[in-house]
C-alpha cells in the first residue's frame, strides 16, 4: 500500500490484502475491495460507498434469502447471469454488463443466485441517510447491458452506470462508470477536493499516474485503488502497450453531512 502526501492520497490494496468470504458451501466465493467493518483493512474516505464484493462461482450457487434496511444495493453483472427474487415479488436474472438495483427502504429480503457454468459479479452498497431512506418503500429495478450509454474517444469507451448519464440513480451521492481503454491509451478523471475514486481493475494491467506529481502505481487484475483529493487533481488512468485494460471507478464525496453506518457501528463499540 502507497500513500502521498501531496494533493493526490493514492492507497492501492492487491487481492491478498481485501476481504473474503464465501455463499453455498463455498459455490460462491468473493474477494471485497471494501468489505464489511473487520474484514481486511480499514479504509479511510469512502463516504457514501460502504461496501464492494467480486463475486465467482462456477456453476449454480444461491444466497438464500436474507433482510436490508436503508441500504441502496447493486448487483453488476460482469460474466454470466444473475438471478435475483425478492418478497416484493419481484423475480428476474440480468446477464453480464447488466445491474440489478434494490433500494432497501423500510426493509426488503432478497435472494440472488449464479446461472451457467462461470458467473462473475460486483455486489455494491451505498449508505444513504438512514434517518430519511428506513421511511422509503422498498423499490427493485433491472437494467440490461444496453441500456447503460456508451461513449467512445481517443481509444477509450466510457460506460455510465451511476449518476450524471448513467440511468441508475440513487439517493446516496455516487457516480460509477465502466472504462475500457485500448493498449497504450490513457483516460484522465479530474477529481475535486474532498472527493475519492474507488477503482477496481476487472482486467489487464496498467499504472495510475498522478498528473502533478508524476508519481506513477502499477495496477493489476481484482487491484483496489482508493484516491482521495486533498486539493483539486487530475488522475491518469492508462494500459499498458501489450494488452487493454478494463476498470470499474465510482466517484463519492470522502464526507457527507449525515451520520455513516461505519460511524454509527464505531460508537457503539467505544
Amino acid at each position: 500500500m502507497n500513500s502521498t502526501t501531496t494533493k493526490l492520497d493514492i492507497k492501492l490494496y492487491p487481492p491478498e490484502a481485501q476481504g473474503a468470504g464465501q455463499f453455498d458451501g463455498g459455490r460462491i466465493t468473493e474477494t471485497k475491495p471494501l468489505g464489511f467493518p473487520g474484514e481486511g483493512p480499514e479504509i479511510p474516505n469512502t463516504g457514501p460507498l460502504f461496501y464492494w464484493a467480486w463475486a465467482t462461482a462456477e456453476g449454480y450457487g444461491k444466497v438464500g434469502l436474507h433482510p436490508h434496511q436503508a441500504f441502496e444495493i447493486m448487483s453488476y453483472a460482469l460474466e454470466g447471469e444473475i438471478g435475483h427474487y425478492d418478497t416484493l415479488g419481484n423475480k428476474s436474472r440480468v446477464k453480464a454488463g447488466g445491474a440489478q438495483v434494490l433500494q432497501t427502504g423500510s426493509g426488503v429480503s432478497h435472494e440472488e443466485e449464479t446461472i451457467g457454468d462461470r458467473t462473475e459479479f460486483f455486489q455494491i452498497w451505498f449508505d444513504p441517510n438512514f434517518n430519511e431512506t428506513i421511511t422509503d418503500i422498498p423499490t427493485y429495478r433491472e437494467f440490461s447491458s444496453d441500456e447503460f450509454p456508451t461513449h467512445e474517444q481517443d481509444g477509450v469507451v466510457v460506460k455510465s452506470v451511476i449518476g450524471e448519464s448513467g440511468p441508475v440513480s440513487l439517493k446516496a451521492e455516487a457516480m460509477m462508470k465502466e472504462i475500457k481503454i485500448s493498449s497504450g491509451h490513457q483516460f484522465l478523471w479530474d477529481l475535486k477536493k474532498d472527493r475519492s475514486l474507488a477503482v477496481v481493475v476487472i482486467e489487464g494491467e496498467g499504472l495510475i499516474t498522478d498528473e502533478e506529481t508524476g508519481r506513477k502505481d502499477h495496477i493489476d487484475k481484482k487491484d483496489f485503488a482508493l484516491i482521495h483529493a486533498q486539493a483539486d487533481s487530475t488522475v491518469c488512468l492508462q494500459a499498458k502497450m501489450e494488452e487493454p485494460l478494463k476498470l470499474a471507478i465510482i466517484e463519492v464525496p470522502a464526507r457527507v453531512n449525515y451520520p455513516l453506518y461505519r460511524d454509527r457501528l464505531s460508537a457503539t463499540r467505544r
